[in-house]
């Protein structure tokens, strides 16, 4: 690191826990980020400023107006512009340190095959079932830690899916896939602003943590917020020996 980085980070480097190795270690990390919305906007904000030193996004959707309630990294400037780059614009302005790539076409299984495996981390902030399929396939496939977001309404949830343990559940475990459409999104049904920022940033911290091998992950283990309520709550997960995906 330079003596730049060392300055910027230095209150990452006070911390026992991470010192220079933990933060040498995220400037030489590759994260993935599947969606620059909600979820991927403070996600984003989070690694680029930790220094996480090269972030790819994936978005082919455009910057709308009623996206900026809760979208972040997004300004009204950037409305009918690619998510991926407004993303990229703003997130090189909060670090220019860090190595940020955009993917603004609408990926398939072998575009992200590619990508998952350039990556050392995963963070799908997607809103569909087919992607976060998708993505978990690809994920257990190549042995790359998954680290899974949702939000809407007043409740969110994230875990960790880290297929380099053999005692890992995978997304599949958890929610089968059988074949049914039952997908709910932001475009039509309400979702509280400050939600998707707590399950993102939590996204983040995981990612951060798996980056720099430290702490203890979610693997095993579902956070679910009840933001109205205020509560959060913990399901321990177990991984499914039957699941097409996973099992063995």
């Amino acid at each position: 690191m330079n003596d730049n980085q060392l300055l910027r980070y230095s209150r990452h480097i006070l911390l026992p826990q991470i010192e220079y190795e933990g933060q040498e270690k995220l400037v030489n990390s590759h994260a993935l980020i599947v969606g620059a919305g909600g979820l991927g906007s403070p996600a984003a904000l989070y690694l680029t400023a930790s220094g996480v030193g090269t972030i790819t996004i994936c978005d082919f959707d455009t910057v709308d107006l009623t996206n900026l309630q809760r979208q972040i990294v997004h300004t009204t400037s950037a409305v009918g512009i690619n998510k991926a780059i407004s993303a990229q614009n703003t997130l090189l302005n909060i670090n220019p340190e860090v190595r940020v790539n955009t993917v603004c076409e609408k990926s398939t299984e072998a575009d992200f095959a590619r990508l998952i495996s350039q990556a050392d981390v995963v963070l799908d902030c997607s809103d569909n079932f087919a992607t976060r399929y998708m993505l978990n396939k690809l994920c257990v496939q190549l042995k790359k830690p998954l680290v899974s977001g949702a939000a809407l309404g007043f409740e969110g949830q994230i875990t960790v899916y880290d297929m380099r343990s053999d005692a890992s559940p995978c997304y599949h475990c958890l929610f089968p896939d059988n074949g049914e459409d039952t997908e709910l999104r932001c475009a039509n049904n309400g979702v509280f602003a400050p939600l998707v920022g707590m399950i993102g940033t939590t996204q983040a911290a995981e990612a951060l943590k798996l980056l720099m091998g430290i702490g203890e992950s979610l693997q095993g283990r579902l956070l679910l917020l009840d933001a109205l309520a205020m509560e959060w709550r913990t399901i321990k997960l177990g991984k499914d020996p039957a699941c097409l995906v996973c099992g063995t």
